[in-house]
């Protein structure tokens, strides 16, 4: 039975008309600090679209120029807020006493000696996947979670959407040797649907009718996900705590890898995505991020208001919605009930993609469903700032091929007749510049966090090797972009002729891509690559020089992902302590219980 507010002795006195609904912040002191990050986000776009007015404008106007000018403001967007979110999250850290409090006020409920009085059922969600895998970390969580005291509030459901008959056998038998093991009936289900209509959302809508009315949260997990009992908790306690807090998504990090790809992509989102997610938690406040896994979700609100409309028209933008997270935030929202993000490095994991090519493949099918909410905009009654989280997922992706094309179009700038000396070369440079410190603020605050932050370096080796491993990721990031970025350009064409990303299982294990593999699914960004140097050598050699950073991902991009998949190369940088996380160095128990029972496979 679900258990009522005013049966936990929580329900608190009408909050008042000017604070959020669950009475933990000011409306008036949110709306200072969006209009002030509004403030500097436009002063900086200003700024730097004047600056590239000015260098652009200068010998006069051509079709060039203003290509790029247009590609420019396009594009930008992302990297000022993205250079404004880690100002601020580092400040936040580091410029006062309490950061932590000023943007998560809720998180004190944490640590309240009480038990938890609320039912939690969590859900691993299935497609095609290696049920060894998922079994695994479902085994673990459970483990985890018993140790608390608390394992009793806890019910499992494995709920797959496999459409490969071998998969599925697989599963079944994998959760019949669980549920043998635990002997404890009713506390675990599995269940597989014949067609995953709605995709991830339609079977969580499924548990929803056919379970929900048992509990009163859920936590849903994907098929890579791994989480603390302790962080499982916390949540909980802080959902019990607050009535009227309807998705509480923790901050989810890399698990150690072997992947030399993974370890090295995962080291600059780990050291970069704490500033970032603290500065951003700070002005959305109540209308917060929810990324579909690893967060603790109110059943009852959420089956009454985050239901997901059908899309009109075909897909790939039609029918159902792909990317239902952020939708359900904002829906749930708009229904009363906050949406927080708890940006603390603690207990709540996923692995990331181990190639080049799986990378890509999960990047297009978010991009897909991310441009699905230009259908959703409208949606009444949505609170501007959730309004503003779904039109900053759309720019995310929109901006992409405006850099592609602005690329394209500046090693065509040469030809242009401009007489000879009208380039400012100064403002030229301190435009790059700009751009590039912006573009990189995440993840340089993220570092100078580690390195100023009282013992942080030494959870990731020491000086030397943070050091070693931030300049490794820092070019490792501008190869993987001009990879990706292309990828997703070209998809966004095919999505006009009516091309969709298909939703199915991920290659998770380390694995080799041959060069021919590699070479099928990258010559594009080789060829284009090619040709842009090549006129670049030809008519600008300075302008190759400069453009470098930019330019050498395209040229690389076979042997790139070849090496990064290598999976020699990857024992011997974890051997290394290369790019190394905390978790590598000092596994919690939950890794080492995973790791074990993966290598007793």
């Amino acid at each position: 039975m679900r258990v009522a507010p005013q049966d936990l002795g929580l329900a608190p006195a009408s909050v008042p008309a000017d604070r959020t609904p669950t009475g933990l912040d000011s409306l008036a002191e949110l709306r200072r600090r969006r209009l002030f990050v509004f403030g500097l986000n436009l002063a900086a776009y200003a700024l730097v679209a004047w600056l590239a007015a000015e260098v652009l404008g200068a010998g006069g106007w051509s079709a060039v120029d203003l290509g790029i000018f247009l590609c420019f403001l396009v594009g930008l967007p992302w990297s000022v807020l993205g250079f404004w979110n880690a100002l601020l999250g580092f400040w936040l850290l580091h410029g006062v006493k309490d950061g932590l409090a000023r943007v998560a006020p809720f998180a004190a409920a944490a640590d309240r000696p009480e038990p938890l009085r609320l039912r939690c059922a969590v859900l691993m969600f299935l497609r095609n996947e290696d049920p060894a895998r998922a079994f695994a970390r479902l085994r673990v969580i459970k483990a985890s979670l018993d140790a608390t005291g608390e394992g009793g509030a806890f019910d499992y459901f494995v709920l797959s959407d496999t459409s490969d008959p071998e998969i599925a056998r697989r599963e079944e038998a994998a959760f019949a040797r669980w549920a043998e093991d635990v002997g404890e009936p009713g506390r675990l289900v599995y269940r597989r649907r014949e067609r995953n209509t709605g995709f991830k959302a339609g079977n969580l809508r499924d548990f929803c009718a056919r379970w929900g009315a048992n509990y009163e949260l859920m936590l849903p997990l994907d098929a890579d996900s791994l989480m603390s009992g302790r962080t499982i908790l916390r949540l909980a306690r802080i959902m019990q705590a607050h009535p009227k807090l309807g998705i509480l998504q923790s901050l989810v990090v890399g698990m150690p890898s072997r992947s030399l790809f993974a370890r090295i992509f995962q080291f600059g989102m780990r050291a970069g995505m704490r500033t970032y997610t603290m500065g951003q938690a700070w002005w959305v406040g109540d209308c917060g991020p929810f990324w579909g896994h690893n967060a603790m979700v109110r059943i009852e609100p959420f089956v009454r208001h985050c239901d997901l409309p059908m899309l009109p028209g075909k897909p790939p933008l039609g029918g159902h919605v792909m990317s239902h997270d952020q939708v359900e935030a904002a829906l749930m929202r708009r229904g009363g009930f906050e949406v927080r993000v708890l940006p603390v490095e603690e207990g709540s994991w996923e692995e990331n993609p181990p190639t080049l090519l799986e990378f890509s493949r999960r990047d297009v099918r978010w991009c897909q469903g991310n441009l699905q909410y230009l259908k959703l905009l409208g949606m009444p009654g949505l609170l501007p700032t959730s309004r503003f989280q779904l039109v900053w997922a759309v720019l995310m992706f929109i901006g992409v091929p405006a850099w592609t094309l602005l690329i394209a179009l500046a090693a065509l700038k040469p030809f242009d007749s401009d007489p000879a000396g009208s380039f400012p070369v100064g403002l030229g440079i301190a435009l790059y510049l700009s751009f590039l410190v912006m573009y990189l603020a995440p993840k340089l605050a993220g570092f100078v966090d580690v390195l100023v932050s009282p013992g942080a370096a030494a959870r990731y080796g020491g000086r030397a090797r943070f050091m070693l491993g931030a300049l490794v990721e820092l070019v490792f990031s501008f190869l993987l972009g001009a990879a990706t970025t292309f990828r997703i350009t070209l998809f966004m064409i095919g999505l006009a002729f009516g091309r969709s990303a298909v939703w199915s299982g991920q290659a998770r294990d380390v694995h080799a891509l041959s060069w021919a593999t590699a070479f099928a699914g990258l010559w594009p960004q080789l060829l284009f690559g090619s040709v842009v140097c090549g006129l670049l050598l030809w008519q600008a050699p300075a302008v190759f020089l400069w453009g470098m950073p930019l330019l050498l991902g395209f040229l690389v991009a076979v042997p790139f992902a070849v090496l990064t998949a290598d999976p020699e190369l990857g024992a011997r940088a974890a051997r290394a302590g290369l790019c190394a996380i905390p978790e590598d160095l000092d596994p919690p128990a939950e890794i080492r219980a995973l790791e074990a029972a993966e290598g007793a496979r």
